[in-house]
């Protein structure tokens, strides 16, 4: 799979200085842990599970969470479990190519049991999501996802969700953050990213954001996910990929946003006219959230709307400025330091201090390409845009 590999080459090959990598379930957590991009979260009640996988496969998702958690009542759990394992083999039998797969579940038990009931099928899991993690529980659900590693002879990933309120409450933070990060650090190798349940954290003080908030505009949440960013997220090699939060609102009117996107590849000049109907459609918090993810050190995004996805995705897309930058400031004879004028003439690339965000952009560019010089958000999310 490759991102943007939904729509026509002819049109990538338009869209992309650099097109983005093709990458699969075995490819580095390194790399997998960047191209996770949108991750569409879908309740496994859905009768048709099987169906909607390899439809949103078809439309561009990378990566779902199939939840056997919170979104799901708890007298559903057996059924959902059932269902689960029926829609896998479905899956299975099919051959279709689906996105990376993960099981949110609620208690380690689960992870072993399914993974047995799972069968042959488990060659199309990727990992499990586990809730409201922390050092005390968090322990529990690794060591049970290393006995099914070893029960299904492969590898197995972990998404921890990072939601508990010892997390978000002050007296508790300090502490509980030590103790992720140390168990988290522990078993490395089984991690592949970081996920922020701000959810939760409003629901731990009865709030909820508007259409017309980011996350970050609620400080008692932009309070906790700059703590997180600043134990787990760290750039000297001790950090993990976190990804963003949530975003709760799908008042987008597909059927009439479609059309509009669809009139040209290239818009024929309507830059403007698109981001004004990105507005109207209730998409411009989504977005200033995107940024401000990106801004403050999160990849990737938890997404419950399949409208949702293509916005993430094509704001992913490394510009061709920012290409240009990272790898003036990579490149080897830059290696004692010093500072440049960019090519752009626009700002100074200073060489240590830059080179870690060099690092990430070049590290972003390779999942998710370089756009073309002339290219900008509205012609990707044009293009990524799918029936």
């Amino acid at each position: 799979m490759r991102h943007f590999g939904h729509i026509a080459p002819a049109v990538r090959e338009r869209l992309f200085f650099r097109e983005p990598c093709a990458f699969g379930p075995d490819s580095p957590a390194r790399m997998l842990a960047a191209a996770l991009g949108a991750t569409l979260y879908s309740p496994a009640t859905r009768p048709r599970l099987a169906d909607d996988v390899i439809k949103q496969a078809g439309r561009g998702v990378v990566s779902m969470v199939l939840c056997l958690e919170d979104s799901i009542d708890d007298s559903e759990v057996v059924g959902a479990e059932e269902n689960l394992v029926g829609q896998f083999a479905d899956l299975d039998a099919r051959g279709a190519e689906v996105p990376l797969l993960f099981i949110r579940v609620r208690e380690p038990d689960q992870v072993v049991d399914l993974v047995r009931r799972l069968g042959d099928a488990v060659r199309l899991l990727s990992g499990f999501v586990l809730p409201k993690f922390t050092e005390e529980r968090g322990v529990p659900f690794l060591e049970a996802l290393g006995q099914a590693e070893k029960a299904c002879g492969r590898r197995l990933f972990a998404m921890p969700v990072l939601e508990s309120p010892e997390l978000l409450h002050l007296e508790t933070r300090r502490e509980t953050l030590q103790g992720i990060a140390g168990t988290v650090d522990k078993y490395r190798e089984q991690v592949l990213a970081l996920r922020l349940g701000v959810t939760d954290f409003c629901s731990a003080y009865g709030l909820r954001r508007a259409p017309d908030m980011t996350a970050y505009d609620v400080q008692i949440v932009g309070s906790v996910i700059a703590d997180v960013v600043n134990v787990l997220g760290r750039a000297d090699g001790t950090g993990f990929t976190i990804t963003g939060p949530v975003w709760e609102y799908f008042r987008l009117q597909e059927r009439m946003f479609k059309p509009q996107l669809r009139r040209s590849p290239f818009l024929e000049g309507r830059v403007e006219e698109l981001r004004t109907a990105l507005i109207e459609h209730d998409l411009d918090g989504l977005l200033r959230e995107i940024e401000l993810d990106r801004a403050n050190g999160l990849l990737g995004k938890t997404c419950i709307h399949p409208s949702h996805v293509a916005p993430v995705h094509a704001l992913s897309v490394v510009s061709h400025e920012e290409f240009s930058d990272a790898r003036d400031i990579l490149r080897p004879e830059r290696d004692g330091g010093g500072v440049m004028r960019s090519a752009y003439t626009n700002k100074m690339n200073e060489v240590k201090p830059h080179r870690a965000w060099a690092e990430r952009t070049l590290q972003r560019a390779e999942v998710f390409g370089v756009a073309r010089e002339d290219i900008g958000f509205v012609e990707l999310l044009a293009a990524g845009v799918v029936e």
